[in-house]
């Protein structure tokens, strides 16, 4: 008896330190995201007293109410739903017939046609912007939501592409083969068998394309002049008082901002977590 305690104890050993190492770790990376709630229930002149990390004297939502009417938090989040929804279901849908066309109606180049679709994940954005700024300067699309929408779509089909390729190639053929012998065609095959099956992957595809595109600062600035425009990072990155910035109102935002992901992610977080370890085990 003796001797299995003591096997067992460098077990529980470890494994406090470990749920200690982890949550050291947690605290660490809540640190930003604590001290943006505690100065938006601030206001300017209390952060500038106190400063950030200390609570605030009172339960106070007035910074909430400004960003949302006064800072047009609102419109700028509207916005960014208009581009967000629109590119990530495009996006995906595209990504879901190139990797079922590619892996399960494979044609000649169709190995070459993956490649180019793969070699866009190795495209610098950056290279591409006065290109594309005058492009849609030329067809009257600079400030508006659809330069932005059409952008997204183009640079989130090759990881939709990869991703949902490799997910179909673990689909065993024999399914496929099933669905033609009971005389469904190619599109049933795919919206009543494949897509069901694939739940994982959209998932893993639907969190991290809405994440990249809500987050996404760099077009919004380059292709967006107008403040009616504007998306909620641009929008949260503009908002200044009238000799300072509004430290406050701009955490509020802040938290407007990160509503939208945390809750796609709590919403696909089963299916998220089933897509990233698709295929780690086997048998």
């Amino acid at each position: 008896m003796t001797n299995t305690t003591e096997r067992r104890t460098p077990s529980y050993r470890m494994a406090i330190f470990f749920y200690a190492f982890m949550t050291v770790l947690v605290l660490l990376y809540s640190l930003p995201s604590i001290g943006v709630l505690l100065a938006s229930l601030k206001s300017t002149a209390e952060i500038s007293e106190v400063g950030v990390w200390t609570l605030p004297r009172s339960f106070d939502l007035t910074n909430y109410s400004e960003a949302w009417n006064g800072g047009s938090a609102g419109l700028y989040i509207r916005n960014s739903f208009f581009v967000t929804l629109p590119a990530t279901i495009l996006s995906i849908s595209l990504g879901v017939l190139a990797g079922y066309t590619l892996c399960k109606l494979p044609f000649r180049g169709s190995n070459a046609l993956f490649v180019f679709f793969v070699a866009g994940l190795f495209f610098p954005p950056q290279i591409a912007l006065i290109p594309l700024f005058r492009l849609f300067n030329d067809l009257g699309l600079y400030d508006t939501l659809w330069a932005l929408i059409l952008i997204h779509v183009a640079f989130g089909i090759p990881i939709c592409t990869l991703i949902m390729k490799n997910f179909f190639s673990a689909v065993p053929t024999a399914i496929r083969e099933a669905g033609i012998i009971d005389g469904a065609n190619e599109w049933q095959i795919l919206t009543k068998l494949m897509l069901p099956l694939s739940l994982p992957a959209l998932a893993v595809l639907a969190t991290l394309q809405f994440t990249w595109i809500w987050n996404d600062f760099l077009w919004p600035v380059i292709l967006i002049r107008s403040n009616e425009m504007r998306t909620v990072m641009v929008g949260l990155a503009s908002m200044k008082g009238q000799y300072s910035v509004a430290y406050g109102v701009q955490s509020a935002m802040a938290v407007y901002a990160s509503i939208p992901t945390l809750l796609v992610f709590v919403f696909f977080q089963r299916y998220f977590i089933r897509g990233l370890t698709f295929g780690s085990v086997k048998g």
